[in-house]
């Protein structure tokens, strides 16, 4: 699967490879480019490709529909209101996760990567009303269609909170699992962490944490 996100995602990658030719829309199958759009089977949790016009059809995020178009839109939220007290309330054993919220269950999931792939969390609803009350940056999510990735410091950094389009989060754990080696990823995979957030960053329009 290729899409807008490829710069960010085939970092490291073999960045001459291109799209299996003949690629089609999933909808209508009229063939589509190297660099297309996609949407999200709510029901199913699935992404498909497909063209410009069967894209704009699913934009309305109003309507209830069973497909949902994923948005571009990149953000960067400084000073985002999470510690490593709140961290360790939502049970997540790594330092990097994402969060979205699923319509279809109600409720906000999250996934985290590891040599497997990703892992699915249901969290703890009462930590993360804490953290959306705390941040209500939070609540700019769109449903099904965008995420927010937060990397959790080992060290006294502050953590590092972007909201991004759901497709960039799968390809993003997928090229993980690609390059995972041993137990915790390995020197390629901490690299391939650095230069995302570093990108993600420099592509995100900063949006300032809302007044107390």
């Amino acid at each position: 699967m290729t899409g807008a996100f490829d710069v960010l995602a085939r970092i490291r990658a073999d960045r001459g490879a291109v799209a299996p030719a003949g690629e089609r829309c999933e909808m209508c199958s009229e063939q589509i480019a190297d660099e297309h759009q996609h949407v999200v089977n709510v029901e199913g949790r699935q992404l498909m490709c497909v063209c410009r016009g069967c894209y704009l059809l699913f934009t309305d995020t109003n309507a209830d529909l069973h497909f949902r178009a994923v948005p571009d839109r990149y953000l960067s939220f400084p000073d985002f209101a999470l510690g490593r007290r709140e961290w360790q309330l939502l049970q997540i054993p790594v330092g990097l996760a994402f969060f979205f919220r699923n319509s279809a269950m109600g409720r906000t999931v999250a996934f985290y990567p590891g040599p497997a792939g990703a892992t699915e969390s249901e969290l703890d609803l009462s930590a993360w009303n804490d953290i959306r009350s705390s941040d209500p940056r939070v609540d700019l999510l769109a449903d099904d269609t965008e995420a927010l990735i937060v990397r959790m410091p080992d060290d006294d950094r502050p953590p590092e909170c972007h909201l991004v389009p759901i497709d960039a989060c799968y390809e993003f754990v997928g090229r993980l699992r690609q390059l995972w080696r041993g137990f915790d990823g390995g020197q390629q995979v901490r690299e391939f962490i650095d230069d995302f957030f570093e990108l993600v960053g420099t592509r995100g329009k900063a949006v300032s944490p809302c007044p107390r």
